[in-house]
């Protein structure tokens, strides 16, 4: 079982930035690879990134790719995102997952709660 935290969100203007945390409760968290998913109001939840377990691989959405940055440290169990360059349409709710190696909701089968994040005009 894996139980996951995220934290970090909140409003910022458009061209600024945040970093979402997700903590993991997961006694074998190098296990997992990870993802960062988001729902923005009336759609449907879309991938954003995805990290390998041992951090070495990720790939990204094209929305945010160059803009965005996975990252993961197995020694502390945590997992972040950090967001650069933010846009309007970037307003979500962020989601933090555990699981396969993969961009589907359904690669992951453990969620956190969300985090939501707002950027204005």
């Amino acid at each position: 079982q894996v139980q996951l935290v995220e934290s970090g969100g909140g409003l910022v203007q458009a061209g600024g930035s945040l970093r979402l945390s997700c903590a993991a409760s997961a006694r074998t968290f190098n296990n997992y690879a990870m993802g960062w998913f988001r729902q923005a109001p009336g759609k449907e939840r879309e991938f954003v990134a995805a990290i390998s377990r041992s951090g070495g691989s990720s790939y990204y959405a094209d929305s945010v790719k160059g803009r965005f940055t996975i990252s993961r440290d197995n020694a502390k169990k945590m997992v972040y995102l950090q967001m650069n360059n933010l846009k309007p349409e970037d307003t979500a709710v962020y989601f933090c997952a555990a699981g396969e190696w993969g961009q589907e909701s359904h690669d992951y089968p453990y969620w956190g709660q969300g985090t939501e994040v707002t950027v204005s005009q």
